[in-house]
């Protein structure tokens, strides 16, 4: 739509952190399903999702206005009236989507968490295997498994969400994860942002890829014990 039918309602960070988290996330599985030479770039695609997610925990608080948690997290009552409501339109993410980005958060940390302490019980494991017991690695990674199955059904919801808005609903969202625009009529010129605050995100996750870099060369060497 043209520059002036629409308004600027995602930053950059936001939008680059979602798509980039796309990219990571497929080629986590299927670096998984290729095979254990394929290993490393199973362990660098888990970090890149870790700083990801991390930091886009950390924009929810001091990013740009609907990419803060308090500008779309409501109660069961905000929920209720949204539904009534019929799906109506929002400026930043509905209540529905609001819960989707919190447990798609959330699994995925747990995901990219559990996967530094995991192993494949042969000869790969995650950069932090050294710092608990075996049978503890073990117990992870089931989580680990576990949870990459519940990833998917969440990202099986999610995807049918967005088609359903899209489709049915008629609401741009695709496009505007892409542009970070949405339509003049459905954002009051009040509560367009009007810059993305990409110093501060490069910051951030230059901080968070530093940390988690020398907190992996930290980590003693382990082997796994086969018998």
């Amino acid at each position: 739509m043209p520059a002036t039918d629409a308004r600027l309602v995602w930053d950059l960070p936001v939008r680059v952190t979602h798509w980039a988290l796309v990219l990571a996330v497929a080629g986590c599985w299927a670096t998984h399903y290729a095979g254990v030479e394929w290993f490393a770039w199973h362990r660098r695609l888990g970090y890149t999702v870790l700083v990801l997610v991390v930091f886009r925990i950390v924009w929810g608080f001091v990013g740009t206005r609907h990419a803060r948690f308090a500008s779309f997290l409501r109660g069961p009552p905000a929920l209720l009236a949204y539904l009534r409501d019929r799906g109506r339109a929002t400026v930043g993410h509905n209540p529905i989507g609001a819960l989707s980005v919190v447990a798609l958060l959330a699994l995925l940390l747990l995901q990219a968490a559990t996967g530094l302490f995991a192993n494949d019980e042969i000869m790969n494991m995650g950069p932090f295997y050294g710092w608990i017991a075996p049978e503890l690695s073990n117990r992870i990674t089931s989580l680990h498994r576990a949870s990459s199955e519940w990833l998917l059904v969440l990202i099986g919801l999610h995807i049918a969400a967005v088609a359903f808005y899209v489709r049915v609903r008629r609401q741009p969202l695709v496009n505007a994860m892409i542009t970070g625009r949405k339509p003049a009529a459905d954002v009051p010129a009040g509560e367009a942002i009007t810059g993305s605050r990409v110093l501060l995100a490069w910051a951030i996750v230059a901080v968070l890829a530093i940390v988690l870099a020398l907190a992996v060369r930290a980590a003693p060497e382990a082997t796994i014990a086969l018998y």
